[in-house]
């Protein structure tokens, strides 16, 4: 039955999809193939959704070859929720993103800009279902060489600078990654991720298996963009096409931050990473310092694009601060955020997308009496601000509300006022376009811009779905929460 090749479909179908992006070598039909692919993987990831919740965790093995010897594809609640959030915000952004790649993009390279985007995808699905770790690794580098290849696609020649950086950084991360799975496979002999967990425990050269979480800690910080590892970040988010920005704050981030819980929870285990090694102090200091130094540095941005990209940085801390709490509401508060700031993240920049698509700019100075232009566009902003903030009745404040509460049971009383002290932040930052937008006159500002007569209405659909995204979340939060707290449970009292 075809059910139960759909783990290997996950990744094989945008993987024989993306040539095809070449061969049809015409926008309009790339764009239409690539978003009928993200449809479906849709589609099969709410089937798998399913399947895990009824039968729970599902072993695939390629080509027949069981693990530990052959590659496994090994999907439980942590993957499938994943695979949810890529797959959701890679159908919605791909569906509005018509219009802008083709503003950004030539249009002898709209083909390949679609090929690099089902590769990506493919990658990243890839790195979330695998259970073999030198498999991920691959995943790794597919995600992060059509990465570079979108980022540097678009028609500002500061693309190309942006991507190099990326990949001078990237590649500096990927070795660091390579060689802590070599390390591991030195130690334990396999590859397989589920079966160096049952073989860790047994060996006795313990500063290997330190080294190898060392150089896996740092590589995964700098592919998450964690702080101080996030120098490539900043740039890429501000000089890539706008879509390009969108999809990369959306998932890429997010998938590594997956990359990390896996790693500690499913390969060295959170006792050998938490207590014996007590990596958890570290990666709190890294996390409060990631929070205040990303929403300092948004404040003094005048582009929107670049403030979002170091606003980025901080929301990274939350999620970092919840897995640094090293408990149980601790990891699902991390696991909240994430869904959540997917949400956030990708409205925000949504409607950056539309601004630059109307103003062919994203600077705040130029940018004033833009609510009196585009009243709703503005809403649209505002309210995924609201939500980053985290005012009540919007998914963002759901987030914090169980960080929050998961520090107070730790006793941490000091984190409960660097959240309350970032938010206050993010009023700032936030406001400083508001104000613009809302109350400086547009004669020195929207008045002096050429605008673009056209309306992009699918674009304009994609952010209408993640704003009231936003504001569901906020009052029902069951489905992410719930999901949440289901995976810290499995890894805390076994699955």
């Amino acid at each position: 039955m075809i059910s139960s090749h759909l783990p290997v479909l996950q990744v094989i179908i945008p993987l024989i999809a993306a040539p095809i992006c070449v061969i049809l070598r015409q926008g309009l039909l790339a764009w239409i193939l690539t978003t009928l692919v993200c449809l479906i993987s849709l589609i099969i990831s709410c089937v798998l959704f399913n399947q895990v919740l009824d039968e729970g965790v599902i072993s695939y093995a390629l080509g027949g070859w069981f693990s530990p010897w052959g590659i496994e594809y090994r999907l439980d609640k942590l993957t499938i929720f994943m695979l949810l959030i890529i797959n959701g915000v890679a159908t919605i952004v791909l569906l509005g993103a018509k219009e802008s790649v083709a503003d950004e993009i030539s249009s002898d390279r709209l083909y390949l800009f679609y090929t690099a985007f089902l590769l990506n995808l493919t990658g990243l699905l890839g790195v979330i279902v695998t259970g073999d770790a030198f498999n991920l690794f691959v995943f790794i580098e597919i995600a992060s060489l059509s990465s570079y290849a979108m980022i540097s696609i678009g028609r500002d020649r500061r693309c190309l600078y942006a991507a190099f950086k990326y990949l001078i950084f990237g590649t500096v991360g990927a070795s660091f990654i390579l060689i802590s799975v070599g390390l591991l496979y030195d130690v334990t002999g396999t590859l397989n991720m589920a079966d160096i967990f049952q073989r860790l425990p047994d060996i006795e050269n313990t500063k290997t298996v330190t080294t190898a979480l060392i150089f896996f800690v740092v590589g995964i910080g700098i592919k998450a963009a964690i702080f101080p590892l996030h120098l490539w970040l900043p740039d890429a988010y501000n000089y890539s096409p706008s879509i390009v920005s969108t999809f990369l704050a959306g998932t890429t981030t997010k998938v590594f931050i997956y990359v990390l819980i896996r790693f500690i929870y499913s390969i060295f285990g959170h006792e050998t990473v938490f207590i014996q090694e007590a990596f958890n102090n570290l990666l709190m200091i890294l996390a409060c310092a990631g929070i205040l130094y990303g929403s300092y540095l948004a404040i003094k941005q005048d582009s929107l694009k670049r403030l979002l990209a170091y606003s980025s940085i901080a929301q990274l801390g939350y999620m970092l601060l919840g897995i640094s709490l090293a408990t149980e509401a601790g990891l699902a508060a991390g696991l909240i955020h994430v869904f959540n700031h997917a949400i956030i993240k990708v409205t925000l920049f949504l409607s950056v997308v539309c601004i630059i698509f109307y103003t062919r700019t994203d600077s705040i100075s130029q940018l004033s009496g833009l609510a009196k232009t585009t009243p709703l566009l503005m809403v649209s902003f505002l309210v995924a601000g609201l939500s980053l903030i985290g005012v009540p009745m919007t998914a963002g404040f759901i987030s914090k509300w169980y960080l929050i509460k998961a520090s107070f049971e730790s006793g941490y009383w000091g984190l409960v006022l660097v959240i309350v002290f970032s938010s206050l932040l993010a009023i700032v930052y936030i406001w400083k376009f508001v104000e613009a937008a809302y109350f400086k006159s547009p004669e020195n500002g929207v008045s002096k811009l050429e605008l673009n007569k056209e309306r992009p209405y699918l674009l304009s659909f994609s952010l209408f779905i993640f704003v009231i995204a936003n504001i569901y979340f906020g009052i029902d939060s069951s489905l992410n929460v719930d999901m949440a707290n289901s995976i810290a449970h499995d890894f805390y009292h076994g699955f």
